[in-house]
C-alpha cells in the first residue's frame, strides 16, 4: 500500500465528511470499506521508552491510526506511575501499560481505577543483568558447554552464593525492577525464588515488597538502570529492551537470562485505557485495536523481515532514543549475554505470532497469582474470584470484534485469530522451574510453589502466619 501523506488541514477536511471517507481513501485496493464512526479522532497515547512500545510507533508511521479516521500523538512518560495516573485522569486517551497495571488498579493495589485492555502488545522482550564483579562470581557456578561458554538458561541457583557471601558479610543484596506490579518485577521474584532465593513479601502496612528478603528489590526507572548499575547502587536489575543490551554496549554488566527462558512466551505489555474510554467511545476503541493489531501483524511478518526498519524508526528521539545497534541487538531475533556471546533468541520480541495480541484471561489470573503469592493481595480468593477479575480487565471480545472487522475488509486472515478459544491457554509447564500453570486453578498452582504465601496465609509484621 502507498502510504498518502495528506496535509494536517487536508486530513481535517476530509474527515469533516466523515471517517468513513478517510479509510476509504487509505484503505488497500479491493477491501472493504471502514464502516466505523469514531467518536473521538484526536487521541494522545503514552508510553514508556521501551522497544516493546513499538507497535504504537508503528501503527502511527504506518498510516494505521489514519486509517481508521485516528490522529493519534504520542508522548513519553515520566514513570510508569505517571504514565498510569494520566490514563485515569483523562489527560492521556490510553497508554502502553505493563499488564499488571490495570489489574492492580482495578482491585485496588495502588491507585483504584477501572482499566481495562483489549490488547495485548507483545510476548516476552525482558531480560536480567547483573554487575561485572556479581557474574565473575556468579560464573563460578555455572556449567559450561563444549564450547566453553555457560549453559543458559542460567539459573539463580548460581546467584545464590554469591548473595549468601554478601549476607554473611553484613551487605545487602539489591536489584532494580521497573514497578511493584510489573511484569520484571514478578519474573525476577519467580526465577530468584526458583533458585531458593527469597525476594520478600508485601504486606497491608509494608508495601516495600523487602519483608523477609534475601535479595532487596526496589524500583528504578527503566532508562536508569544501567546507570544506577554503574554507580553500585544496585548489583542488578530486571528491565525491558534496550536497557540489557546497552549494559552490554557500555561494558558495565552481563545479562544472564531472558524472561523467554524463565517463562516460554509469557505475556509483557498490553494497551490500557479507562472502562469509562471504553463505554463512552466503543467504535473509537474498535479503531485503536484494528490499528494496534495490523502494526503487530507488521512486525511479525515474512519472518520479522520489518524489524531492522522498526529498530530504526524507535532509535529516534521522540520515541526509545537510544542507537540502532542496541535495539537491533534483540529486536532482530539474536540477543548478547556476555560481551561477544551472542546467541540466536527469534523469539526474544513476539509481536503478533502465537495469537499474542489476543488479551487471554489465564495471562491476569498469573498476574493476580503473584500479587497474592508474593502478599498483594493480602488474603486467600477463591478459583472464582481470579476469572471474574480477569474478565472484569481483559477484553476478548472488543478485540474479536476488531479483528472481524480487518477480516472482513481483506486486511487480516480468519486463521490468524482464536475465535473458539475460551480465553485461556492451554497448561504449561514450559517455565524455570517446571511447575506447570493452569489458569482454570489459580490456587493449586500458588500452593504448588516452593517459595511464596500459600492457602489462608498472610503476613503480619515481619512474619507469615496462618495456613
Amino acid at each position: 500500500m502507498t502510504k498518502i501523506n495528506t496535509p494536517a488541514i487536508g486530513r481535517r477536511v476530509v474527515l469533516a465528511g466523515g471517517a468513513v471517507v478517510a479509510a476509504q481513501a487509505l484503505a488497500p485496493r479491493g477491501s472493504r470499506a471502514n464502516t466505523l464512526k469514531v467518536e473521538k479522532d484526536e487521541l494522545k497515547f503514552g508510553f514508556i521508552k521501551l522497544t516493546d512500545m513499538v507497535p504504537l510507533a508503528i501503527a502511527k508511521e504506518k498510516g494505521f491510526f489514519e486509517d481508521e479516521g485516528l490522529f493519534v500523538t504520542l508522548e513519553p512518560q515520566a514513570n510508569w506511575k505517571v504514565l498510569l495516573d494520566r490514563v485515569i485522569t483523562g489527560e492521556l486517551d490510553g497508554a502502553h501499560m505493563l499488564a499488571g497495571q490495570p489489574i492492580a488498579a482495578t482491585i485496588g493495589f495502588g491507585t483504584k481505577a477501572h482499566v481495562v485492555t483489549p490488547f495485548s502488545m507483545d510476548l516476552n522482550g525482558n531480560g536480567t543483568t547483573v554487575s561485572n564483579e556479581v557474574w565473575a562470581e556468579m560464573k563460578k557456578h555455572v556449567p559450561k558447554g563444549a564450547d566453553g561458554k555457560p549453559v543458559h538458561p542460567i539459573k539463580a541457583s548460581a546467584l545464590k552464593p554469591v548473595i549468601d557471601k554478601m549476607k554473611a558479610e553484613g551487605k545487602p543484596f539489591k536489584m532494580g525492577m521497573v514497578f511493584p506490579v510489573s511484569t520484571h518485577n514478578y519474573e525476577l521474584r519467580y526465577w530468584l525464588a526458583s533458585g531458593g532465593i527469597h525476594p520478600g513479601f508485601y504486606s497491608k502496612t509494608d508495601v516495600s515488597g523487602q519483608i523477609k528478603a534475601d535479595a532487596l528489590l526496589s524500583v528504578t526507572p527503566p532508562p536508569q538502570m544501567p546507570s544506577t548499575l554503574q554507580a553500585g547502587t544496585i548489583h542488578g536489575y530486571c528491565v525491558g529492551e534496550p536497557w540489557n543490551q546497552q549494559a552490554v554496549f557500555k561494558g558495565i554488566g552481563v545479562p544472564v537470562i531472558t524472561d523467554y527462558e524463565i517463562w516460554k512466551n509469557n505475556p509483557e505489555k498490553v494497551f490500557g485505557i479507562t472502562a469509562e474510554f471504553a463505554a463512552k467511545h466503543p467504535d473509537t476503541v474498535l479503531a485503536i485495536t484494528k490499528a494496534l493489531i495490523r502494526a503487530g501483524m507488521w512486525l511479525d511478518a515474512d519472518k520479522d523481515a520489518h524489524r531492522a526498519e522498526a529498530a530504526k524508526i524507535i532509535s529516534k528521539p521522540e520515541y526509545v532514543g537510544a542507537d540502532y545497534e542496541v535495539i537491533a541487538n534483540s529486536m532482530t531475533g539474536t540477543f548478547e549475554y556476555e560481551k561477544g556471546d551472542k546467541r540466536p533468541v527469534p523469539d526474544f520480541n513476539v509481536f503478533f505470532r502465537y495469537y499474542a495480541t489476543y488479551p487471554y484471561y489465564s495471562d491476569a489470573v498469573w498476574y493476580l497469582t503473584q500479587m497474592r503469592r508474593w502478599g498483594q493481595i493480602p488474603e486467600q480468593k477463591p478459583d472464582g474470584w481470579y476469572a471474574e477479575t480477569a474478565k472484569q480487565v481483559y477484553r476478548p471480545d472488543l478485540y474479536l470484534k476488531a479483528a472481524k472487522m480487518l477480516v472482513d475488509e481483506g486486511k487480516a486472515r480468519k486463521d490468524d485469530f482464536p475465535w473458539t478459544t475460551d480465553g485461556y491457554r492451554a497448561p504449561t509447564a514450559e517455565n524455570i522451574d517446571g511447575v506447570p500453570y493452569d489458569g482454570r486453578r489459580p490456587n493449586a498452582y500458588i500452593d504448588s510453589l516452593s517459595i511464596g504465601l500459600k492457602g489462608k496465609q498472610t503476613v503480619e509484621g515481619a512474619e507469615v502466619v496462618g495456613g
